[in-house]
């Protein structure tokens, strides 16, 4: 569990979890709580995605992937601990946190983890390799299996305050495009960057026939759209009646100019 989780990775999820916080002026302990368990959550998919049944992937964060490291059996009881231990730190006897900030961070987690979310887009994802995708199609599945835990992580930071229904709708049009930024711009360094760079094996979708932004779009309109999508991350950030949004604008400059 610790292999899977402490060593590499750039933790966005978190970030964008305090980022959120702060900006609705939140309980700093729930959003750290909050952004350890959904970093354990994207641990542990990457820990299952990387697996034989599913990816079959041997490099991950730069080193062997868990199941490579520790055997099938291990990773896959590993990614299941790791689960559980994100609901663990979420429901804490004794943090100063109150029972209903806790189920609602506990609910917006699991949402973004299950069927209508990370899951329900990794099966997508699963019957799709080979198969031609719609840009509409496309979209869910990537909504769904990438951008609705990073939306979720931007809604967990939200739920650690009270921010008016003004805020809360901007935020999430942010998180939305940011979530879908971050997997159109994985597809683009997919055929742009190598495996020393990335940490994981490049060229990896193509090699597997899946459908993605650049197989679909090509490289310079995905490259574009990720650009009109930092732009309606701005202006959902400008919507928001927030007084400091600078940390989730930094973000989402960050998911779409990185290089890893």
């Amino acid at each position: 569990m610790r292999y899977a989780v402490l060593d590499g990775g750039k933790r966005l999820r978190p970030l964008l979890v305090l980022g959120a916080c702060e900006a609705v002026g939140g309980n700093q302990d729930a959003a750290l709580r909050a952004g350890c368990a959904v970093e354990l959550i994207h641990a542990y998919s990457l820990v299952h995605d990387d697996m034989p049944c599913m990816d079959n992937d041997v490099l991950r964060r730069g080193k062997p992937t868990v199941h490579v490291q520790f055997g099938e059996a291990t990773a896959l009881l590993a990614g299941d601990a790791l689960q559980a231990l994100a609901f663990e730190l979420l429901a804490p006897p004794d943090a100063g946190i109150s029972d209903r900030t806790q189920a609602r961070l506990c609910r917006l987690l699991a949402q973004a983890a299950g069927h209508a979310g990370m899951a329900g887009g990794q099966a997508i994802d699963l019957a799709a390799v080979g198969k031609a995708l719609s840009e509409a199609e496309l979209r869910q599945m990537h909504r769904l299996k990438t951008g609705a835990l990073l939306q979720a992580s931007v809604m967990m930071g939200a739920a650690c305050g009270e921010p008016d229904a003004r805020a809360l709708a901007g935020l999430l049009q942010y998180g939305a495009a940011v979530g879908l930024a971050f997997q159109v711009v994985d597809d683009i360094l997919d055929v742009t960057a190598d495996s020393a760079t990335l940490g994981k094996t490049a060229g990896k979708d193509a090699a597997q026939d899946k459908p993605t932004y650049v197989s679909l779009l090509g490289l310079q309109r995905a490259r574009s759209y990720a650009g009109e999508l930092l732009e309606q991350a701005r202006a959902a950030l400008q919507t928001t009646g927030l007084a400091d949004t600078r940390a989730l604008l930094a973000l989402a400059e960050m998911v779409v100019h990185r290089d890893n």
